[in-house]
């Protein structure tokens, strides 16, 4: 069995060097995991030792990205150059490994348009399979008018956008995760349950901000199960159903995740959250990932969970490469 991850993660010395440069109010908290000595090693190696922890865990292809937060947090100049150099680096990765390696765009959001053009650059010139977003741009929220090109590019090229976690905004910090002392407060704010609200909020306001009514082929990949949102659907429902909050929606909040949204597991391999998964999107909206080098599934764990799981073989196929190949067949180069 074919097994495809899709939220894997590296990371280039230079992007590091820009997050360490940005002032307190902009650097993102989740950096810090990031630079711990053995996960730093593995984000910047794209060769052999990410290749035996794939084998090790019975993953066959990783879907690179470029880890949280990307470059949506600097400034435009250096968001655009280092998007750029941090894609023509994956895209070389990709076609010196193709039988191990595809990829996820990185974005430089803070210019939209450039933005929108390097999406199509990567897709079309440099064989990537979409992008990878990380909700705000500063304090735009990813439903923000300014970001329009972005999906209506998206959408033109039938390309896949994964939206990954981002740390909430430092008020948000202090008003909900603060008072644990620093380690405990991050951890909270962020792995805890932080990312997860944060990130189903962000794909909530693009679902109401009708943007899946405006470009129908738009498709949206959300890690974590559905980053909190999908265990609510059935009461976040209420949103398009009472008719006084003019929402404008054609269809309920739910019709859009059965429609437009995966879901991915992002190393949290639990078979209760798939079956869930399952039963309220459908098995044809499930994808995989372990969230490398965050999460590793050591000892075959990746396909010792596929093989356990309640499926049969065509669904079984279709979680571990069928349904993301699918995906990849409907973009237009």
């Amino acid at each position: 069995m074919k097994i495809v991850a899709l939220e894997e993660h590296f990371a280039t010395p230079d992007v590091m060097t820009a997050w360490e440069t940005l002032s307190p109010a902009l650097k993102d908290i989740a950096v810090t995991q990031s630079k711990i000595g053995e996960v730093e090693r593995r984000l910047f190696d794209l060769a052999d030792e990410r290749i035996r922890l794939m084998d090790n865990s019975g993953i066959n292809m990783q879907v690179l990205s470029l880890t949280t937060p990307g470059v949506q947090s600097l400034d435009p100049d250096k968001a655009v150059s280092l998007a750029r150099a941090s894609n023509d680096i994956l895209a070389e990765t990709v076609s010196g490994r193709p039988d191990r390696f595809q990829g996820f765009a990185t974005l430089p959001t803070p210019v939209p348009d450039e933005a929108a053009r390097e999406l199509e650059r990567a897709t079309r010139k440099l064989g990537l399979h979409g992008a990878i977003l990380y909700g705000r741009t500063r304090e735009r929220n990813l439903d923000h008018p300014d970001f329009l090109p972005v999906f209506e590019t998206a959408a033109a090229l039938h390309a896949p956008l994964y939206l990954h976690p981002q740390s909430p905004l430092p008020a948000i910090r202090n008003a909900y995760y603060h008072g644990f002392g620093d380690k405990l407060d991050a951890m909270l704010a962020t792995a805890g349950i932080g990312w997860h609200y944060e990130t189903g909020i962000q794909a909530l306001r693009l679902v109401l901000s009708g943007v899946f009514d405006r470009f129908p082929n738009l498709q949206l990949v959300l890690g974590h199960w559905g980053e909190v949102v999908l265990f609510f659907l059935e009461r976040i429902d209420l949103l398009s159903k009472e008719a006084n909050l003019g929402t404008g929606l054609q269809r309920p909040i739910s019709s859009y995740f059965k429609t437009n949204i995966s879901v991915t597991p992002s190393g949290l391999l639990s078979q209760r959250y798939l079956a869930w998964a399952r039963e309220v999107l459908g098995v044809e909206r499930i994808l995989f990932s372990i969230d490398y080098p965050y999460h590793l599934a050591p000892n075959g764990g990746a396909r010792r969970f596929l093989e356990e799981a309640d499926l049969s073989d065509v669904e079984r196929e279709g979680v571990a490469h069928a349904n993301w190949e699918r995906m990849c067949a409907a973009i237009r180069r």
